[in-house]
This record gives C-alpha cells, structure tokens and sequence, in this order.
C-alpha cells in the first residue's frame, strides 16, 4: 500500500469495516465520526479488565467477571417475554445465563451444549444461584476474551462490545504512513512513529498519559499541520501581485491633527504596519486585534482614507446595523466633505439602494459602509482597494480566503476583532494573517473601577443607581437568561425589567434574544439618544458600539461568566470621558474558582491578561464560545498543557519557509488531520 492509498483508506467510510452496516454507519455519523480516522479519536475514558478468569464459588455480585464454563440445559419458556435459560457449571459451581429478546438458534449456537466456553459480563444472583444475563462477551477461545477491553462514552445504539470490535480492526489493520517529521522533531518525542504512537493511544493501561511521547508526538502533529495550513494560505496570498496604493501622508496627518485626542503609541505603530501593507505590491492580509476601547476604528479609517485617496474604493462591513451606523458617522464627522461616503441600511427603499447599487459600480461612492449584505453577488464594485470587517471572530479560515479571493488581486483586507486571546490561540486561529496588537487605552479613557456585591444587598445598587441618573448618566443591566429556569437559579431579564419599572417609570427598557432584529435597532437607538436610562438586556448587548453616556454597567450572576465574557461586558462602558462603574453581582455561596475570577476582574483592565486566565480557569474552548466560531478543536492538543508543541511548532514552520522547503511529503498529514481543500494543489 502506497503513501496516497494508506491514507485514503484511512479517510474512507465506515462502511468499508467489516461488521460496520448501514445502522452503525448512520449512528456514528450523527456524532460526527464520518470515516475511519474519525474514529481514531474516539478514545476509551476506562477499561474492564478480562484478564483474570475466576471459579463459579469465588464470583462476586455486581462486577464484571471472566469465568469458563460448559453449557448443560437449555430452558426455552413459550411464555412471551419471559427469557431463555442455559444451565452451566464448573466444577466449583452452577451459573445460569439469562437471554433477553434473543432465538433459540443464537443461543444454542453460542452455548453449545458439553462444549468448554468462556463468558464475561456483570455478575448478578436469583434465588440463591448466580446468574449472567446478556452476557457481553462469549467465545470458545478464551484468548479472545481474556483481555483489558476498553470502555467508551457510547454512541446510543452501539454496544461497547461492537465498538471495542470495530476500534480493534482498524488498529490491526492501521496503515503504516511514511514518515513527515525530520530527523530534529522526531528525537524529541523519542522517534515514536505515527503508527506506533496510534496504537499505544488505544492501549488500556495508556488511557489519561498525556505526558507520554506517543500522545505528545500526536498532540504535536494536530498542532503542526494546523499551522502548516496556515503558512500555505499565507504563501498564497503573498505570491499574489497587486497594484500598490500610493499614500499621502500629509492629507493622513491633517486628519489625525483635527482628531479632538491623540492617538497612542500602539495606534501609531500600527497605522505604519498597515500602511506600508497597502503601499507594497503584495495583497494585504492583515488582523487588527485590539482590547475594548483600544480605539482600533479611527486606526482603520485612517487606512480606509489613505486608500480613496490612491484612487480606490473602500467597504466598511460591520455584524450590524448599528454598529456599521456608528462607523459610517465617526467617518463623516473625520473625512473632508468631498469624499463620497453612503450606508447600505435595511431601512433604505429599493430607488435608494439601487441609487446606492449604480454608484458603487461606477466609482461614484468612494467607501461604503454596512452588514454582511456589501459583499452579496450583486454588489459590484468599480475599483475596491480595500475591505474593512469589525467583529470578524465569527468568520474561519476558510470563510476568510474566500473573502480575500473575492476582493480581487488588487483588494486589501484588514479583519478587526475587539477579542483579545491568548499567544497560543492566535497562532492556531489566526496563523494565516498578519496580525496588529493594540493593548494601549487612548489616555482620555480613565480606567473602570469593578466592584463585587452580594445580590441580597440590591438596595444598595438602587442607590448608587439613583445617584447615577440624577447627574445625567446611564445604565446597562445584564441578566444571563430570559426566562425564569427550573434548573438554574438565575433572575431573568423580563424579571428584571418589571422589577426597575416600579421603581423607575419610564426610565427603563428591555432587550432580550427573543426581540426582533428591528426592534432591537429601535430600543438601542432610543437608549443611544439618551431616551431611556436603564437598558435591561440579556448578553446580546453588541461589542464595539460606544454609548458615551453610559457610565454603569450592572452584571447579575457575574460567577456564571468566563473572565473574558465579562471583560467584553464591562467594555460597554468607559467609552467615553466620565469616570464608569461594574458591579458584578453574586450569590454569597461562591465557588473558589468564581472567587478567583471576580478578583482578577477587579484587578486587571487588561484584557490580554484577563484572557490568558480565562483559559487556565475554563479551558480554551469556552473562551467567548470560539468553539463555535470556527476556532480549530482540537482533539488531544491543549494550548494550555501543550504551550512548548505551538512553540516548538512555530519554530519548525519558520524553518521550512525560510529554507523554502518542499512540503509535499506533508500532504498526508495535512489531509488527514485538516482535509484542507485550500491547499490541494500541494504536489
């Protein structure tokens, strides 16, 4: 078996094993097991041990025991329901095996009468006599069943019996994959082949020995080829030549002196990062990653102006109306009045947006600003230069190649995310952009003071409330659920929201998941324009719109919440010069761990470090829900536990292409564990 045909077979369909039939085929797929490698990662969480056969007057109740015994009668009851009965002994003893659901035949051909066979399963009593009902594991050669099997969270459906089989198989028959590693990474883990290291991973005695070589060696090839396909795209796109934008800078710093602040350190240096990416011949693919308030926007529509004025055109697209409305505004209040700047809005009429339309594609709107619409099919630009996404945590690798390929070859990109993440989650998730860091806060932005309080001293809030509104300031409320829950004691925003309004008539509004997408635009207008002073919403509250007046930021059940979801929460607030206040609220019987996160909120207002721990606290997968934005889930690698692999990883990908190594011999690696469709043109 060649080196294509090893690991194809491995990316087959169960269907191809043997016993595996249209039923198992169906059940597997539901958990997402789609072919044999799939399976590979199904790893056992314990084992039963079968090695140790023991007499009939030595069984103990309720434990899974081996024990060798011959068949003597047959009871088969023509009573429905009732079940079938074989009389066995040893010469210590008698045992009866009980069937269930089960014919005559199978029974008759499993336990034949006189014959020595060999049984496994839960041992139970009735009526003074032991007893094995459905018993798991039954063959005439003991070898096959006195053995360590492995036990699994079970797919319903499949008994564990089935899968120990099935898992066996493909292990027996586990192709050997020439080697990809060099010489230098495979003296790290010890030379442990892939094949070997596949092999110890399913072994019982292995099962939880994340620090072997064999599990390190496997964590390291998830962790490498992630990042190899991340070097490919980001190879990819620097081959490609585009026409370079020719900046003026003294129309930049016209603009940046008539700002009522000054920019910091951090925007400066990455204003110059991303304008000498716009000025290069090779396409921009860059990731503008910044903490709450850091002021990344004025950063990228200081890019957005540089490139109108080398005669291109500009889209703005932000997740939602209203923050794409904020955008569209800070551009007006900043830019000249020549330059034509519109907003592609919901609430246009079709004369409008099809005004809008044939400007865009005659070059008579220099930047566009708006959601995800901008990039539909019919939207057709004259000359784009450059395409500006906020908030684009939401889009994965894929999505954002595609993205880059529509723009054309001429066409910058520049991602924003207000997220910030841990170095090792960077580098998985972002590895095939450039990225841009903003950690300083604009000096006119004063830090907010968080405080915790029990939520049985709520009077105490009104107060402060009180006081807040009476000097003209406003508040943001958050509640975790909308409805009242059985399971989980939480107070709800509906609950909530009454409970104000009896207290501040008027004064209060409600947001929740369940309202309309236009509705919402109208209460957070409302509350933006000063009309209402409380907002009582769930976590929907969107990242990145600036309610300057908002001063106040209430979080009820703060213990429920990941440090960094609380962090993006409390960035509601402090948007503007007045001095802002979280208080996160909590019952009196906290958890150590909850503990630990209040206090670390209380004393940092750096997200970075917030973020690095949230992810020692609750895992990498919590963090802000990535697992289901595209962040790549690992199946054995942790960029908590296995920090040294992603450097050690980094490393090696420097290497290969700053030697521009040929990196066809990874194909297989690539294929099996990202199936990457991006790179299939590798030799």
């Amino acid at each position: 078996m060649n080196n294509k045909s090893t690991y194809k077979y491995l990316l087959s369909d169960l269907s191809i094993l043997k016993g595996v039939g249209v039923k198992t085929t169906t059940l597997l797929k539901k958990k997402k097991i789609n072919n044999i490698f799939d399976l590979l990662w199904k790893l056992p969480k314990s084992y039963t041990d079968r090695t140790l056969s023991s007499k009939i007057k030595d069984l103990r109740i309720g434990i899974n025991q081996t024990v060798t015994i011959i068949p003597h009668k047959y009871s088969f009851p023509r009573v429905k329901n009732l079940p079938n009965r074989v009389l066995c002994s040893d010469e210590t003893g008698e045992l009866d095996c009980i069937f269930f659901n089960s014919y005559e035949g199978y029974v008759k051909k499993i336990l034949p009468i006189g014959k020595e066979i060999t049984v496994s399963g839960k041992i139970g009593r009735f009526r003074d006599k032991y007893q094995l009902t459905n018993p798991k594991y039954i063959s005439e050669d003991s070898s096959l069943i006195k053995q360590k099997h492995n036990t699994y969270s079970l797919t319903d459906g499949i008994t564990e019996k089935v899968y120990n089989k099935i898992i066996n198989q493909i292990i027996d028959k586990l192709p050997v994959l020439r080697e990809w590693h060099s010489k230098n990474i495979l003296n790290k883990f010890d030379n442990i082949s892939w094949n070997d290291s596949i092999k110890e991973l399913h072994k019982p005695e292995n099962i939880g020995n994340y620090k072997k070589q064999f599990y390190q060696r496997l964590a390291y090839d998830e962790i490498f080829s992630t990042f190899l396909v991340n070097s490919e795209i980001r190879k990819k796109i620097k081959k490609i030549k585009k026409k370079n934008k020719i900046l003026d800078l003294k129309k930049q710093k016209k603009i940046i002196n008539n700002l009522n602040f000054t920019l910091t350190n951090d925007q400066i240096k990455t204003l110059k990062e991303i304008n000498t990416d716009l000025c290069s011949s090779t396409k921009m693919f860059r990731l503008l990653q910044g903490d709450v308030g850091s002021g990344k926007t004025i950063v990228s529509l200081l890019s957005a102006f540089n490139t109108i004025h080398s005669g291109f055109q500009v889209a703005v697209m932000a997740p939602t109306e209203i923050l794409a409305r904020q955008h569209f505004n800070l551009a007006k209040k900043i830019y000249p009045k020549d330059l034509n700047i519109k907003l592609i809005s919901g609430k246009l009429d079709y004369k409008e947006k099809k005004d809008i339309l044939n400007k865009l594609s005659t070059h008579k709107i220099d930047i566009i600003f708006g959601t995800h619409a901008i990039f539909q099919n019919k939207v057709i630009f004259k000359k784009l230069g450059l395409i500006i996404i906020d908030e684009q945590h939401k889009f994965g690798v894929n999505q954002r190649k595609r993205l880059s390929d529509k723009g054309g070859d001429d066409c910058d990109v520049l991602l924003m995310t207000a997220t910030p993440i841990p170095r090792t989650l960077t580098m998985t998730m972002y590895g095939d952009m450039d990225i841009s860091i903003i950690c300083e806060k604009p000096t006119n932005r004063k830090p907010i003071k968080t405080y915790s309080k029990l939520e049985n001293k709520i009077d105490d809030i009104i107060k402060f409330i009180k006081k807040e509104i009476k000097s003209g300031n406003q508040i943001f409320w958050v509640c975790p659920l909308i409805e009242e829950s059985k399971k989980l004691d939480h107070s709800s925003a509906i609950k909530k929201f009454e409970y104000l309004k009896k207290i501040f008539p008027n004064d209060v509004t409600l947001l929740h998941g369940k309202t309309k997408m236009e509705e919402k635009e109208k209460i957070l207008n409302k509350f933006l324009n000063n009309e209402f002073k409380i907002l009582v919403s769930t976590t929907i509250i969107e990242v990145g719109i600036d309610f300057p007046n908002a001063n106040t930021i209430i979080i009820e059940n703060a213990n429920k919440f990941g440090l960094s979801q609380l962090h993006q929460l409390r960035g509601r607030v402090g948007r503007g010069a007045k001095e802002s206040t979280c208080i996160l609220m909590f019952k009196s019987n906290l958890s150590e761990n909850a503990k630990k996160r209040i206090n670390i909120l209380k004393n940092s207002n750096d997200g970075f470090k917030i973020s690095e721990e949230d992810m020692k606290l609750r895992g990498f997968g919590d963090i802000l829900g990535f697992k289901q934005s595209g962040i790549k889930n690992f199946k054995l690698a942790d960029p908590i536990h296995n920090i040294d692999l992603f450097l050690l990883a980094e490393k090696e990908i420097k290497r290969i292409e700053n030697s521009n190594e040929d990196i066809s011999k990874f194909k297989p690696l690539i294929k099996l564990y990202d199936r990457a469709d991006i790179i299939n043109d590798i030799a």
